[in-house]
């Protein structure tokens, strides 16, 4: 039996970080395809001059900004209700949002540690939870979690975010798992990219040395998405030569 499919046109996104960077080059293509995007971060100023000047790219209002804090269980929840009430769904989630902390392996603090944690690994397990219901029921979903080759390489200088990332992958394959044997239609990708360039976001504008440009996380994203629902696809991996 083929999976139940929805045209880009009639899909709805939360991208977190969505206001900056990567999550901005994300939002972009989802809005230039057709997306409803709801953008969640802390600064909502930012928040609202990225949806003005998208949805001025695409003549017309895709885009909508939602201040709140990851790491908040309440404004997780108000983040859910805020994307249900405005745009009737919930089809992709894109886990974006991420903070380092660089302290040494000698010197991590408590206070490093939880905030990394609390941010790259707690605020996704939850907000995950909030969701994950609404796409069983609606038998539709997207998960997506923008990880880092952190998460599969340690790294001296930053030893709380690779915990986090790491532990973002491992939990990904656990919510897969449940995935299957729950019979969803639901698919969970990983992308793990190295260094990302998002100052040199032109369209012909050369990455940094040692970087990415931004819109090849944009053009894997979509990429992903357009695959037939019954394919597999888990974790991505990008980085300079």
């Amino acid at each position: 039996m083929r999976l139940r499919n929805k045209p880009f046109s009639e899909q709805v996104a939360i991208v977190t970080g969505g206001g900056t960077g990567i999550g901005r080059a994300l939002t972009k293509a989802l809005a230039h395809a057709g997306m409803k995007v709801v953008i969640a971060s802390r600064r909502e100023p930012v928040l609202l001059k990225t949806a003005d000047e998208i949805n001025a790219a695409v003549q017309g209002e895709r885009v909508f900004p939602c201040p709140f804090d990851i790491r908040e269980h309440e404004q997780i929840e108000g983040l859910v209700s805020f994307t249900i009430r405005r745009c009737r769904s919930i089809d992709v989630l894109i886990n974006n949002s991420g903070l380092a902390v660089p302290e040494t392996v000698e010197k991590i603090t408590e206070e490093g540690w939880d905030q990394v944690m609390d941010t790259n690994l707690r605020g996704i397990m939850q907000l995950v939870r909030a969701i994950l219901s609404h796409m069983i029921k609606n038998d539709f979903g997207d998960i997506v979690n923008v990880s880092s080759q952190a998460g599969k390489h340690g790294y001296a200088d930053v030893p709380s975010y690779c915990a986090s990332k790491f532990g973002l992958l491992g939990y990904a394959e656990a919510l897969r798992d449940h995935i299957r044997k729950t019979g969803a239609n639901i698919r969970v990708f990983n992308f793990c990219p190295g260094l990302v360039d998002v100052e040199s976001v032109g369209a012909e504008a050369a990455p940094r040395p040692g970087l990415i440009h931004v819109e090849n996380m944009a053009r894997t994203l979509m990429y992903a998405l357009s695959l037939d629902r019954d394919v597999v696809l888990e974790d991505i991996s990008l980085y300079a030569r």
